[in-house]
């Protein structure tokens, strides 16, 4: 049985982690904006494209993770974290902070526990269960 981190496990944890560290500068940024610097705003919505680019990829590679590693748990959590920032976009393009704020506060608690879970232990391939 092998447990060493795989190639495809490597890929995940890659991907998760650039995932957070452009999720992070997001609340910078429109605290920025709200000091009065209103070229934040436009880094605030390029860095919502990147964090959004990175959640479809995050999604991507998680399939790529149960179809390879037998890990389910990965794309479980990418597809919950990936709809939440398909949200919080769309809420923020419209205006409503209401729920713009709380759900990019939810999204990157839900990040930071994913980017634990991938580097607490290898990921390694889950040999198939003979019953």
């Amino acid at each position: 049985m092998q447990r060493t981190t795989t190639p495809t496990g490597w890929a995940f944890r890659a991907v998760v982690t650039a995932h957070l560290v452009a999720i992070a500068g997001q609340p910078v940024f429109a605290g920025v904006y709200l000091t009065g610097d209103f070229d934040s705003l436009r880094w605030h919505a390029i860095g919502a494209d990147v964090t959004s680019s990175l959640g479809y990829l995050q999604l991507i590679v998680a399939i790529v993770v149960w179809a390879r590693m037998r890990w389910a748990w990965p794309f479980l959590g990418s597809a919950a974290v990936a709809a939440a920032e398909t949200v919080q976009y769309f809420a923020g393009l419209d205006g409503a902070l209401w729920l713009h704020i709380p759900l990019g506060v939810i999204t990157i608690a839900a990040l930071v526990v994913q980017f634990v879970a991938v580097w607490r232990g290898p990921l390694a391939r889950r040999e198939a269960r003979h019953s």
